[in-house]
């Protein structure tokens, strides 16, 4: 449970009076303490208990020591880190660090306040931060959060907050992502192209990028990709190039923007080697990018832009159910053929449309291969369209805006999709739009054969299934032969079986998801595919599912 201020105050009371509450982020609540022992006011930050929970406390601490000696003028400096209670639930219970108390203000509150700096205040803060971050990395660590509220302005100079504590946050015993709990380690619109796409070794040149963001948002008023979700914006960092910003500010020198566009680079390789090489460029009136300063432009909306979107997005963790999609219908093919002719097909959006930034998987084909439903976009939301392949144009289905991660019905008469929190049906006429169950944090859903739907409703409750005509949805039992098993997702029944495919986690200890079979009513699973990321597992999942 929570704990309350309350607790808090009587468990530290020895040591610290806490005075009130100053802000709450991703991953602590910050309150303004008084330290005792040592005369002064100070940042105290209460880890979410969640959290807490997954990383385990002591893991945790262990790994913020690493940052406790970073001694640099634009790094603010960790005081003390450590624990109240023993763990046995009794009384307050929580992780806390502690950082000095800046009389000042976030970068994030001058930028609510002006919108935009000038341009040599702005360049200055990102040297400034640069500097440090040169520092921190010389020393082997890896900031990964780099954002205006991780920036504190503190008699005109910046102070980097927060140094190491989302590293700390990112591991467990053995190294476990701590991504994979659902948990955001990183802010979407300054996180880099990797680490939006989960990779496991975050370098330096991630840092490179956020601050390039961080930049960007300071010249132009905004980060350089915006949307209204998490998922729109990280299609958009995937797939779009930032818009120009001496188009939209004509003082900003042209060597400034090229140091920007290269900091934003979506390759790695391409940004620059070092926090040091992107301060030298803002000081270098002759640098230009390898693109050309200015010579970005976003991506044009249609067909090509949806090409992009399915090559670069599909092979992270939203293709799994299209990966599973594929298994059945290999499986449902004569061994040794290809299951029938390769069929390029179009996707057409109205105009103002562009391909929907999706959190599953953005487009669904029905059994039969007559329709496509996909997921468009416009002015930043969801909408869900049909397709019957001999006809030309997509329909829009009305009641599903916000939709997300479309699946037809074996008849192929009906969509399922996931938009406000709800599992929903409707007809692909448009018609019985009906809400099933609840789905508050989905991943992932499929129509069965046998008058079920299966969907995964949050990250860690498991595989339900709810009758594909309405009624209460009930868990599917997937026995846990493979010990600590604790996530179940991206579910796929395989027509005419009982078999139903999931990807699943093992928690801390297990750094990838693994890929499982259920035969329904048995009394076990079986794995299929372990120790590889499961939008890797097609080709070995077809070979076992064989054998």
């Amino acid at each position: 449970m929570p704990t309350t201020p309350e607790q808090l105050a009587s468990a530290l009371a020895n040591r610290y009076r806490i005075e009130r509450e100053l802000g709450a982020g991703g991953m602590a609540t910050v309150y303004l303490a008084y330290d005792l022992r040592h005369d002064r006011k100070v940042a105290l930050k209460v880890l979410r208990p969640e959290l807490a929970a997954v990383i385990g406390a002591e893991r945790f601490l262990a790994e913020i020591k690493t940052t406790a000696n970073l001694q640099h003028p634009h790094i603010l400096a960790l005081f003390e880190s450590g624990r109240t209670g023993d763990g046995s639930g009794r009384g307050a219970d929580v992780v806390y660090y502690v950082m000095p108390f800046i009389d000042g203000e976030s970068l994030r509150d001058r930028l609510n306040r002006e919108k935009q700096l000038p341009v040599n205040e702005a360049v200055r803060i990102a040297r400034e931060v640069a500097d440090a971050l040169e520092y921190a990395h010389s020393q082997g660590i890896v900031h990964r959060d780099i954002k205006p509220e991780n920036i504190l302005l503190h008699g005109g100079h910046a102070l980097v907050a927060d140094f190491g504590i989302a590293l700390a946050a990112s591991r467990s015993e053995g190294g476990t992502r701590m991504t994979e709990t659902g948990m955001s380690l990183g802010t979407p619109h300054y996180m880099s192209p990797e680490q939006a796409m989960g990779e496991r070794e975050i370098t330096s040149r991630s840092d490179v990028y956020a601050l390039g963001c961080v930049l960007y948002e300071m010249l132009a008023g905004e980060p350089p990709f915006v949307g209204p979700t998490a998922q729109a914006i990280v299609a958009r960092v995937m797939t779009e190039e930032p818009r120009s910003l001496t188009l939209q500010r004509k003082s900003i020198p042209p060597h400034v923007e090229a140091a920007v566009n290269t900091a934003l680079e979506k390759l790695p390789a391409d940004r620059f080697a070092s926090a040091a090489a992107f301060a030298a460029a803002l000081d270098n009136a002759s640098f230009a990018s390898a693109k050309g300063a200015g010579a970005r432009t976003k991506i044009s909306r249609g067909a090509p832009q949806a090409s992009t979107l399915l090559r670069i997005v599909l092979p992270t963790a939203v293709a799994v159910a299209l990966v599973t999609f594929g298994l059945t219908r290999w499986l449902g093919a004569p061994r040794g053929s290809t299951g029938g002719r390769s069929v390029h097909v179009s996707i057409p959006l109205p105009d103002g449309y562009e391909m929907g930034a999706s959190n599953l998987t953005p487009v669904a084909i029905s059994h039969d291969g007559a329709r496509i439903a996909y997921v468009g976009q416009r002015d930043g939301k969801n909408r869900i369209f049909v397709r019957a392949l001999e006809e030309g144009e997509a329909k829009p289905l009305d009641g599903t805006e916000g939709g997300d991660g479309p699946f037809f019905s074996p008849d192929g008469q009906w969509i399922g999709f996931f938009s406000g929190s709800k599992l929903r049906k409707i007809a692909v006429s448009g018609a019985a739009l009906q809400p099933l169950a609840d789905a508050p944090f989905h991943r992932g859903g499929d129509w069965g054969d046998d008058g079920f739907i299966y969907f995964a409703p949050t990250n860690i409750t498991g595989i339900w299934r709810v009758p594909e005509g309405g009624g209460a949805a009930t868990q599917v039992t997937l026995l846990d032969t493979l010990a600590g098993e604790i996530s179940h997702r991206w579910p796929h029944r395989v027509a005419g079986t009982k078999t139903l495919l999931f990807a699943a986690w093992t928690g801390p200890g297990d750094d990838e998801h693994h890929v499982g079979q259920q035969t329904l009513g048995a009394p076990e699973h079986a794995l299929l595919v372990k120790g590889a990321d499961a939008p890797q597992y097609a080709a070995n999942a077809r070979l076992l599912l064989y054998t």
